[in-house]
């Protein structure tokens, strides 16, 4: 294959994979207080089969949250404030195809096709899915 044809196919695919907001003329933003209060929970919650988000995220990812510090159970503000510019980078506002959704979510259920963790929600449906939809997309209260 000729090596201009392999730069233009690699380009494309590139640009396929660009994450962009929906351009809906509305404008969201991803809220802190709801990430502190409703979003971590999520990474630090136990599932049967599944490590939690935070013992894999915590050291040896790309993604990497903050550790927990030993005695804690939850992280404090600073450590907070550096988890959520860690997730804005997958969390892209008003987006339902963002990474921090498709990717731990089963391909089936409209996931993408491998997250190292495992799929953490087989369905859309799953409640601490629907939380974290709703704050990508800037649907949620306080």
């Amino acid at each position: 294959m000729h090596p201009t044809v392999v730069c233009w196919a690699l380009l494309i695919v590139g640009l396929l994979g660009q994450q962009s907001a929906p351009s809906s003329g509305t404008s969201t933003s991803l809220d802190f207080e709801v990430f502190k209060n409703k979003i971590q929970p999520i990474f630090l919650a136990k599932r049967p089969g599944h490590a939690r988000c935070v013992s894999c995220h915590s050291s040896g990812t790309p993604l990497r949250l903050q550790p927990i510090p030993t005695g804690a159970s939850n992280w404090n503000e600073e450590d907070s404030r550096k988890n959520f510019e860690v997730i804005r980078r997958v969390a892209i506002p008003g987006n339902p195809r963002s990474r921090l959704l498709v990717h731990p979510l089963d391909e089936q259920a409209g996931g993408d096709f491998f997250h190292n963790g495992g799929k953490h929600w087989s369905s859309q449906s799953d409640p601490e899915w629907q939380t974290l939809k709703a704050w990508v997309l800037g649907e949620t209260g306080r």
